[in-house]
């Protein structure tokens, strides 16, 4: 299957004089009977400050932008007054070495919105902050929602309703959800904003990374990555879009914790099986796979639209008239990888006649490289000093298991991987039943996060664990700052310490033999 059929490739970059056009039609969409920004001042934007100008590009289409220019704080400084700070657009006064970010727009096209476009945005603002030693961002925001409540509410109510949540503003929402923090309420802000009522917010967000002496070397000191794992509950479903309501809630509670990865379990689409015809286990395999578009165009839609890196647990899928068990990556910029399983089990080779693959892959993502490694995969220590050997610095197993003694195969391996290689695991399995589904009726699991065992982490080695056979989330920030220094000056260094004088791993990589 082409996969490149179903990927988005979402992409947040630097603006260019090539974006002017498509900006000036998203302007008009955004903004109907406001004054709009002309060639010449987002000429002058880009060649001033080059390094504060984003945009969101899809597929080619640019579907959202952001613009800033750095001045230095001043509690006297006209915050109020937007067409100062933003110099009428042109920001002529921006100062190179400034010490605030002040953002004088944000927009997104209309049909692109609910993506959580803004949310990379704001995002990559902080990281340009963090980058240039920026101490803060300051933003003027509007808040269009407020004309629906004016004639019950004073703009100080809405904004504070909007702030406790009882109220969803979809300006002032969002820059609330990216860490920024309310400091005033500024009147007479863009009286031809009637939307806004003229009003606007006085936003501030703090770079806690703010180094105050410049000249000092400057490191970071941690780097976390926010880990998800499912344990999800096997249920009948009467259709695909039943199977899809379930799963894009846990993607939305991932987004809204603002996971980097989350995991599904191994096989969790068997689900689907319950709403098609009974029939023999390895046709039903085959049947389940004829959902496997649907499948990919739904996770791929999900990652982007919640900003979160999804390993979708695994799929039957056939090619060339060959059942394989694959593990999908569902990169967050919209692009999709795939491992196969490479081990399969007496029980999977007999009820579904399913193939093993040949490869194992380590994928680059925006938090590192990661390794899958489908259930039983896990079992087998070489393909993680393959994929150690290769970089990853994580693991994720989705697995699928029914009895405990299945899943503590799957645990105790997992946990034995993360001394062995200096790596974090998380794995993630199905609970529940599926009655009258052949091989699939029942479901143990305890889904978990491990670290290695060592002083500088969870004193159990667990950084989260799931209730047994309960469904649920749990969500765990590991440190890849601590996995470095463990490697190298831990209490013990299994990977410097391997005896490759007296055995090694041979990899048959395609055409490459690897010796590990």
């Amino acid at each position: 299957m082409d996969l490149s059929k179903f990927e988005w490739n979402l992409v947040v970059r630097s603006t260019t004089a090539d974006d002017f056009e498509p900006l000036m039609e998203i302007q008009r969409k955004c903004f109907p009977g406001m004054p709009m920004w002309t060639a010449e001042q987002l000429a002058s934007q880009l060649e001033r400050f080059p390094e504060g100008q984003f945009v969101v590009e899809c597929d080619g289409k640019v579907i959202a932008s952001c613009s800033g220019l750095l001045v230095n704080y001043d509690d006297n400084l006209e915050w109020h007054n937007w067409q100062k700070m933003a110099d009428g657009g042109f920001i002529r006064n921006h100062i190179p070495g400034g010490d605030t970010l002040y953002g004088i727009e944000i927009m997104v096209d209309p049909d692109y919105r609910g993506m959580r476009l803004s949310h990379r945005l704001y995002q990559a603002r902080k990281d340009l902050c963090r980058r240039m030693n920026v101490a803060r961002i300051i933003v003027g925001g509007r808040i269009p929602g407020y004309h629906k409540h004016a004639d019950r509410l004073t703009a100080r109510e809405y904004v504070e309703r909007v702030v406790e949540k009882a109220l969803y503003d979809p300006v002032l929402s969002p820059q609330i959800a990216n860490g920024f923090a309310l400091q005033g309420l500024i009147s007479n802000y863009l009286p031809s904003d009637h939307q806004s009522a003229g009003y606007a917010t006085f936003l501030e967000w703090k770079n806690l990374e703010f180094n105050r002496a410049p000249t000092r070397r400057y490191r970071h000191s941690v780097e976390p990555v926010r880990i998800g794992a499912v344990q999800y509950q096997m249920r009948a479903v009467k259709d695909f879009e039943e199977f899809a309501h379930q799963a894009r809630y846990f993607v939305d509670v991932a987004g809204d914790y603002k996971c980097d990865f989350l995991l599904f379990p191994e096989l969790f689409t068997l689900q689907l099986l319950s709403c098609l015809p009974p029939q023999r286990p390895g046709s039903a395999a085959r049947a389940l796979s004829e959902f496997t578009p649907q499948y990919l165009e739904l996770f791929t839609e999900m990652a982007i639209s919640f900003n979160t890196n999804i390993i979708g647990g695994s799929h039957f899928v056939v090619e060339d008239e060959t059942l394989y068990n694959i593990s999908y990556l569902f990169r967050r910029d919209g692009s999709i990888e795939k491992q196969y399983k490479l081990h399969i089990t007496p029980s999977e080779r007999q009820w579904w006649g399913v193939t093993g693959g040949d490869k194992v892959e380590v994928f680059d993502t925006d938090c590192g490289p990661i390794s899958i490694q489908v259930c039983y995969d896990c079992e087998f220590p070489e393909v993680s000093r393959i994929a150690a050997e290769r970089g990853a610095n994580m693991m994720f197993v989705p697995f699928n298991t029914d009895t405990k003694l299945g899943y503590l195969r799957v645990r105790l391996c997992a946990q034995a991987r993360c001394i062995e290689n200096h790596m974090y695991v998380a794995i993630a399995g199905c609970t529940g039943n599926l009655p009258f589904v052949e091989n699939a009726d029942i479901h143990y699991a305890q889904s978990a996060i491990f670290t290695p065992a060592d002083v500088t982490f969870a004193r159990d080695a667990i950084g989260a664990e799931a209730n047994a056979n309960v469904e649920m989330v749990i969500i765990h920030d590991v440190d890849l700052e601590l996995l470095r220094r463990h490697r190298e000056k831990g209490n013990v260094t299994n990977w410097r310490d391997r005896r490759t004088d007296m055995y090694h791993v041979n990899y048959n990589n395609g055409n490459e033999v690897r010796h590990i």
